[in-house]
């Protein structure tokens, strides 16, 4: 299992996340500020089998809109998750 940590702009949070729970993705939603220019960000915390991330990533190139000169769409960290589970 790996947690994918991804980082983009407050204006493509909600199709993004929108996409991620249509392909049955679940994903947690935390409001962020960036640290240079001080504009708001959204960090999603998205948890997916290793097979998987590169779909992920793909359909963050597609819902993400266009960046800004010298700006990025999304920054995404990939991390092991040696344990996940689900308290009922």
């Amino acid at each position: 299992m790996k947690l994918l940590i991804v980082i983009l702009r407050d204006g493509d949070a909600g199709a993004v996340i929108d996409r991620l729970v249509e392909m049955g993705y679940r994903v947690t939603r935390i409001a962020s500020t960036g640290g240079f220019l001080r504009r708001g960000n959204v960090t999603l915390l998205i948890g997916a089998e290793a097979g998987e991330v590169d779909g992920v990533i793909d359909l963050l190139r597609q819902t993400c809109t266009p960046a800004e000169p010298g700006q990025h769409r999304a920054t995404v960290f990939v991390v092991d998750a040696a344990h996940f589970e689900q308290i009922g």
